[in-house]
């Protein structure tokens, strides 16, 4: 959270130096060029802010991408290591139909 809090900031701070001059109304300030921040690396984009200079656009696209790559990599190691403890379980209970031996559903001993 740290990584993209100091990514915003900065992102933020470039597009309102880049797009500051072309649009003074909608990029007023850097907080609140952080909307579109947020818009732009969560990926939600709206559309209420957009740059229009030429080097608004190429950072946009640039923050883009790396919004992408702060959401799908994540996403990507969660559903790897869910799809892992599945498996996991799945062994363990075709372990135990094969050893046809009853086990607690809460603690998974040995029945007697």
């Amino acid at each position: 959270m740290g990584v993209v809090g100091i990514l915003l900031v900065f992102a933020s701070s470039l597009m309102y130096y880049v797009e500051n001059s072309a649009q003074p109304d909608v990029f007023s300030s850097i907080p609140a060029a952080m909307w579109w921040g947020i818009a732009t690396l969560t990926t939600v984009g709206y559309g209420d802010v957009y740059p229009i200079t030429p080097a608004g656009k190429m950072l946009g696209a640039f923050i883009a991408l790396l919004g992408i790559g702060m959401v799908a990599l994540p996403t990507g190691i969660l559903g790897s290591a869910f799809m892992e403890e599945i498996e996991k379980q799945k062994a363990e209970d075709e372990e135990r139909a094969m050893t046809k031996q009853s086990y607690c559903p809460h603690c998974g001993s040995k029945l007697k």
